[in-house]
């Protein structure tokens, strides 16, 4: 239990997906305008990670390795998550058409994360079994929300601030990002 415990802390915080390891950092720029709109997209991105997790575990597990075809993992993950946003996409467009609405724009956005085919490739990098992929894409997806959420507050509390010229826009989103991963880089020495 308390390796999980470690998985999960190491990936939320110690390891963020986006502001350790760089991956993510399209949504991350392009959807944190508002903190609505940012929670929609880290909402939707721990649903599809957790899930990829967990089918490209079983996938990996019980047909590439058994059959030795581990060198196409790349591609079955990517086809894997195109397929499962897509699925994903038509089961809320049909069944919860609320969320759907509240999502749709987001849940296309998902399939070229790269976060997604990151955690499944650090899964078998790592050499996790099923569950602690689960918990490792979960928490994962938890520290994009986590980072992506505060990312958008500050560029709220930000947007009607007197800043200089030169560093409105695009300069301060990056000056912001930086500061939130020398930040998060100071929770290295939980591990």
């Amino acid at each position: 239990m308390s390796e999980l415990l470690t998985i999960a802390i190491g990936s939320a915080f110690i390891n963020n997906v986006v502001l350790s390891q760089f991956l993510g950092i399209c949504p991350f720029l392009g959807v944190s305008k508002k903190v609505k709109t940012a929670a929609g997209m880290g909402s939707a991105v721990v649903f599809v990670i957790t899930l990829a997790s967990f089918v490209a575990g079983v996938i990996y597990k019980f047909l590439l390795v058994p059959f030795n075809i581990t060198y196409l993992q790349t591609i079955v993950f990517i086809l894997v998550i195109a397929a499962l946003v897509q699925f994903v996409e038509m089961f809320l467009k049909k069944k919860m058409k609320g969320l759907y609405r509240a999502l749709g724009v987001y849940l296309p956005l998902i399939t070229t994360n790269c976060a997604v085919l990151g955690v499944a490739l650090t899964n078998v990098t790592k050499s996790y079994d099923i569950l602690e992929g689960v918990i490792n894409g979960f928490a994962t997806a938890v520290g994009f929300l986590i980072a992506i959420v505060i990312l958008a507050g500050i560029r709220e509390k930000t947007e009607y601030n007197n800043i200089p010229k030169a560093f409105k826009g695009t300069p301060i989103v990056l000056l912001t990002a930086c500061l939130m991963a020398m930040a998060f880089f100071g929770f290295s020495g939980l591990k």
